[in-house]
């Protein structure tokens, strides 16, 4: 009797009014433009996305996801080796080996979610281990032992849902085939992809730390990118519970990327502030906030915000020209009725999205004042201000307001309609 209520007293396009917020440009200056290209070459990013790229076969659709997701996770092995081998005695030893346990963790979750989806018919699989993969030196080394073997166990355990497990030297008692993780990994290449072009002749071991972070960071920004596009084509074509799984992943990245990005914290502050004068990494002006000098990364926060011209399509009616709530009605009618509740799953992930990117950069900005002083990372620009042009570039992406309010106004009104009845009562 509520839900037929709640739709009876839909409110008519005359009593509702839905404020949509000036869209903020996130765009790279030229000055930007420029600091990225040098970010690119130190990172040897060209090469990295010619791996990335490299699509070796053609009948396995998840291929362009799953390649830059084992190769993150290879290069995230290879810092695990980085911070093993640092003779510093005044490091954080052990949080940095939990720290590294939990990215490891938390991106073999990640690609055994991508892993479910796959038909063991098109994905290339052996009956043998990997032979190249740094893990197995992890495991066997005494010193990195003991994350080996948990690593180990985690393969083991995210991926008993698969039909096929990753041949990383788990115990694989479910006795699956393996994944030619040598062959879609490419574990040498990356091997010689592990110094910068700055290693010979800089003396500071942060300099290899910080160098094998970004890589691990723009491997996961690429899979995202290749992810947006399914989740796209996925709402084109109506494979609404598809792309649901699929923006959960997007969030699950969104705060991957957060998590990788809070390993700076474990860098000795002097020793990181000389690595940064070393590279000669500096701000050129108020709104050039460092992490923008990742292309990929300020595309991926403009396609995550631009899945919001989904939402018609999701909810299967077309914009009103004159502003009315068509939308919202839209909005409140699915919510009510539950009927297509694939449908609710996804404008919750598409909004979770939007929540899990805010708080990267929000995340991104206090991280960066703690490791340069508030000064050199902008974090001395107002927060509270609701104008954007009183605001640096990065604190305006995480006050923006909301990018569904079509969706917020349903919310709202059902919260309202909710309240009052109860109150009623």
């Amino acid at each position: 009797m509520a839900d037929l209520d709640l739709e009876r007293k839909m409110v008519s396009p005359k009593n509702l009014h839905v404020t949509i917020p000036e869209p903020f440009d996130l765009s790279v200056s030229s000055n930007t433009s420029s600091s990225s290209a040098a970010y690119e070459l130190y990172l040897r990013l060209p090469q990295l996305k010619t791996l990335w790229s490299s699509l070796d076969f053609p009948q396995w659709l998840s291929e362009p996801l799953l390649k830059p997701s084992l190769q993150a996770l290879e290069i995230t092995f290879r810092l695990i080796l980085t911070v093993a081998s640092d003779t510093r005695p005044y490091i954080n030893r052990r949080e940095w080996t939990r720290r590294l346990d939990s990215l490891v963790t938390s991106q073999i979750k990640i690609v055994a979610s991508l892993c479910e989806e796959d038909d063991e018919e098109q994905v290339p699989v052996t009956n043998v281990w990997s032979s190249t993969s740094l893990l197995s030196e992890i495991a066997t080394c005494q010193t990195t032992d003991s994350i080996g073997r948990k690593i180990l166990s985690t393969v083991e355990n995210e991926m008993r849902w698969c039909r096929y497990t990753l041949g990383l030297g788990e115990p694989n008692l479910a006795d699956k085939p393996y994944l030619q993780y040598d062959a879609v990994c490419r574990p040498e290449e990356l091997q010689n992809l592990k110094n910068n072009p700055y290693a010979d002749h800089i003396e500071n071991q942060e300099n290899q730390t910080l160098y094998t972070i970004h890589q691990v960071l723009e491997s996961w920004i690429h899979v995202s990118l290749n992810l947006l596009n399914r989740i796209e084509s996925r709402i084109d074509e109506g494979k609404f519970e598809k792309a649901s799984s699929d923006v959960y992943l997007l969030e699950n990245i969104w705060k991957l990327l957060a998590e990788i990005e809070d390993l700076h914290i474990l860098m000795d502050p002097e020793d990181f502030l000389k690595v940064k004068k070393q590279l000669k990494i500096k701000s050129t002006s108020q709104n050039d906030a460092f992490c923008f000098r990742s292309k990929g990364l300020v595309e991926m926060a403009k396609m995550s915000k631009e899945l919001r011209h989904k939402v018609p399509a999701v909810l299967g009616v077309e914009v009103d020209p004159t502003g009315g709530p068509r939308l919202q009605e839209a909005a409140m009618r699915l919510y009510s009725r539950k009927a297509e509740y694939e449908k609710i799953h996804l404008l919750q992930g598409m909004q979770a999205v939007e929540s899990a990117a805010k708080r990267f950069f929000f995340g991104y900005q206090k991280m960066a004042a703690a490791m340069m002083g508030s000064a050199e990372a902008n974090a001395n620009r107002t927060a509270a201000s609701h104008h954007h042009e009183s605001c640096d570039s990065l604190t305006q992406v995480f006050m923006e307001p909301t990018y569904y309010p079509s969706l917020d106004a349903a919310k709202t009104f059902i919260g309202e309609f909710w309240s009052n009845l109860v109150s009623r009562h």
